[in-house]
């Protein structure tokens, strides 16, 4: 049985328009510039051809790909997230102990995970401990640097 994909509802928004730019936009691109390409002639030396097809043959699996993530996607519906504890599609206020800092984190599906956006997944070492955890618990996260401690501070929709 294949592992469902959970999104939130921009995760799969955003799925959605690339791969509708990907089918619309960029394949008569591409189309363009194999037409063109093979109108120079030759094509076992021929560069812009090479590059064309490879160029095709990325979009391509980009798109089986994303049709994949979306042929088992499950969505997290954000309006319906009980905010007495944290779960996927939450934001989540939690203060590190260790550096007596607050940090704010979205809590997503693997898929849309993305650390620099502050978007941890409900599958890393964090995400996994601050799930299930209610305002005021504290938490213990093994991770590489060691044990981290967080304290939760506030649970919010996300949108």
């Amino acid at each position: 049985m294949e592992k469902k994909n959970i999104l939130t509802y921009a995760g799969l928004k955003k799925l959605e328009d690339e791969i509708h730019y990907l089918k619309v936009v960029k394949r008569k691109e591409v189309a363009a510039k194999i037409k063109e390409a093979r109108e120079q002639g030759d094509l076992s030396e021929n560069a812009e051809y090479d590059a064309a097809k490879d160029e095709q043959r990325d979009i391509e699996a980009r798109i089986e790909e994303i049709e994949k993530i979306l042929k088992n996607a499950e969505v997290v519906v954000e309006d319906e997230i009980d905010l007495d504890k944290i779960n996927i599609g939450c934001k989540v206020k939690v203060f590190d102990v260790e550096f007596s800092e607050e940090m704010e984190f979205k809590i997503v599906g693997s898929m849309e995970a993305n650390s620099l956006e502050g978007k941890i997944s409900n599958e890393s070492p964090v995400g996994k401990a601050l799930i299930g955890a209610k305002v005021g618990d504290e938490v213990s996260v093994e991770t590489q640097a060691g044990i981290m401690q967080y304290k939760v501070l506030e649970i919010q929709r996300s949108n």
